[in-house]
Parts: C-alpha cells; structure tokens; sequence
C-alpha cells in the first residue's frame, strides 16, 4: 500500500476489527483490550498509517499545540535548549506543534505568559510578550493550547500559578512547591541523589573538605541541591563549605565565587558547581591560585607571591559539576559531572502530557527520570 495513504479502514480490514477500534486503539481512548490494542498498533506499523493531525484535531475540538514555559535564564543555558528540542521532537510525532511561551512582564498575581507561536520541525522561535494577557484561564492560552509543559517552575515566578489554573493538562518538569493548585503530571529527577553522588565520589576520591557553589532560587532543583549538601555534611560529619551562586551563574561568577572561597579557605579540596556551564570559571579560579587539578595531579610549585593572599597552598583540587554538557566535555582537563540527559527528559515530559490527553495514562502521574555520573580527568 504503498502507492496511495494509508486510511483507518485498511488498518481496521488488516486487523480484523471496526474502523472505530482502530481509532480508539491508536488515541489511547475507548475500552480496548491490551492484545487488541497492541495488534492494531502493530499492523498500522506495518502498513505505514499516518493520522491526519487535522483532521483528528478537528474531531477533538483541539488546537494542535501545546505550550512550553522555561525559566527565565533558560536562553543562557544548553541544557534548557536541549529540552526544548527533546519535548519539540516528542510533540511533533503526536501531531502537535509547541509554542514557547515568554513572561509578559505584567505585575501583579495571576501574570502569565503568551507564545511565540507554534515551532517548526527544524528549530524554535523568539519569544514576545505581547500585552494583554492576564489571566490564562480567562485569556488566550487556554484557548491557544491543549496543554502545557512548565520546567523548573520557582515559587518567585509570578506566571507559574496563572499557568497551573489555565484550564488546561499541565506537566511540569520537577516538582512546584508553591502552594497553588498542582500539576495534572511531573517528570522529577532524584536530585539529593545526584549531589549525594558527586559528594561520595570527591569523598572517596580523597577530598576531606569539599565545598558546593549551589544554586539560588526557589525551584525544586535549587531548593534540594542547597538541602542536599547541609544534609550530607551533617550525616557524615564532614565539613561543606556552601556557597550561594546565581541560578545561571556565568564562569565569571563561578571564577569570582570560588577566588573568593579558596582565598578565605584554603583547605577547601573540592569544589562541586552547581550551574550548567559554569565549571570552566571554577577551573580558571583554580588555575589563578596555583592548584592543579585531579586526583593524582603533583602539588604546584609555589610561583612568586605578589601579595600575602597569595601565598596559599598548592595542593590538588577536585573539581564536578551538577550539570553536564559542552562546557564540562570540552575543558581542560574535562570536568566530572552529572548528566541530566536534557533532550530524553524534555521528550519524557512531552510524552507525558500527550499520554494525558490522549487518555493514556491518568491525571496526578509523575514519571522519574535517571541521570548518570560521568566521571573524567578533574576528579
């Protein structure tokens, strides 16, 4: 069947059942069995059958799309753009479009965001704020979109609870702990275990007073990582020095930061950087002060001091960082680091919504996603 589409009906005649099971079998709607389901997958597999988008949105009274809200540095960062492109991938083979949704910038409760417009298969566009809309479920996104995906909402966020009371599916990527109406589903990852992770690798690697740049903020991510790190050093008795760096903080922060750490406190051994793509600015600190890097790495000759300050210690310096991606792989030495594998948890969190729209699976869902450790030169 080559020469001409594929309709239900030749699904339905290959499969032995109605055109309507068919429907219902490839919507996740209707009362079909398993086995039933699964065959009729199967043979529209086989035959090639692709769903008119239309025309199916068309029956459903849907709009086709489906809304992202990504934090406000999130431009900054690789590891928000390749999300985006994993929940854009995912959406896409359910026939649906994402529409990147921006702050209008509106003060006050109940501010919310509006979309750039639908993305195209070959990439996303810029985000407007066009005036105008207030309240979602009064205004155009509940109109505009059958759903939405919100990720790494913070509390401070003055859009996320007009988001949440849209009207419409919403899946968040992390938790909410603001205190307005839930999500209909949530992706969550283990963070306090990642960091727990990163903590007992620099431990056993040698590190006896480790310190963590964490992140600010009030999203479920930042909250647990700063938990995280009071909680393991109480547990195992070892002394954490905590810092608190932006969000997305750039290397410039990161470098300052950890100047600043290791001047007063040069017994730090570890330092483990919370923000994506912040770590080079750790490694150039490092560098500065004379601390070579890794595990096995000899203690530095002590250069000329120009000022007291710098006349610190020279020993090794562990280096991880919570997030990886380009900045971490590509340094020099390469950094160890969590992988958040970004693009499969953007398409984990789209596949959750369209399963919630299309009825299969339930409201209140909430899918774990793993990260790996990988580990590398710096510790």
């Amino acid at each position: 069947m080559t020469s001409r589409t594929v309709t239900l009906l030749d699904v339905a005649r290959a499969a032995g059942v109605s055109k309507s099971t068919v429907s219902d079998a490839l919507q996740g709607s209707g009362r079909v069995a398993a086995a039933t389901r699964d065959r009729v997958r199967a043979v529209a597999e086989e035959l090639g059958y692709r769903p008119n988008s239309a025309a199916r949105r068309l029956r459903r009274s849907s709009t086709g799309a489906i809304g992202l809200h990504l934090p406000r540095t999130a431009t900054r960062l690789d590891y928000y753009m390749n999300l985006a492109f994993g929940a854009v991938e995912r959406a896409q083979e359910e026939g649906f479009d994402v529409m990147l949704l921006a702050p209008t910038g509106v003060a006050g409760g109940g501010g919310s965001s509006d979309s750039a417009g639908p993305t195209s298969p070959s990439g996303t566009t810029s985000p407007t704020s066009p005036a105008g809309a207030a309240s979602p479920a009064n205004g155009p996104i509940a109109s505009r979109v059958d759903g939405l995906l919100v990720i790494d909402p913070e509390v401070d966020d003055s859009a996320v609870p007009g988001l949440l009371d849209a009207g419409v599916p919403v899946v968040t990527g992390e938790r909410y702990l603001g205190p307005t109406a839930a999500p209909t589903g949530a992706v969550i990852c283990d963070n306090a275990a990642s960091l727990t992770a990163l903590l007992d690798h620099v431990a056993e690697r040698g590190a006896r007073h480790p310190a963590v740049l964490a992140p600010a903020g009030t999203s479920a991510w930042a909250t647990a990582l700063r938990a995280t790190a009071t909680s393991w050093a109480r547990e195992r008795g070892v002394a954490v020095a905590l810092r608190t760096v932006p969000f997305a903080a750039t290397p410039g922060e990161a470098e300052e930061t950890t100047l600043a750490l290791l001047r007063t406190d040069p017994s730090v051994d570890a330092v483990i950087c919370a923000p994506d793509g912040a770590a080079p600015g750790v490694l150039r600190a490092a560098a500065t002060l004379g601390r070579p890097v890794g595990p096995d790495a000899p203690p530095a000759a002590a250069p000329h001091a120009r000022t007291a300050r710098d006349a610190l210690p020279r020993t090794p310096l562990l280096i991880a960082s919570c997030v990886d991606g380009t900045a971490t792989r590509s340094a020099e030495p390469p950094v160890t680091a969590v992988d958040l594998r970004p693009a499969a948890y953007g398409r984990a969190c789209a596949e959750l919504l369209c399963d919630i729209l299309a009825g299969r699976t339930t409201p209140d869902t909430v899918r774990r996603h793993a990260w790996a450790l990988e580990t590398r030169a710096s510790t």
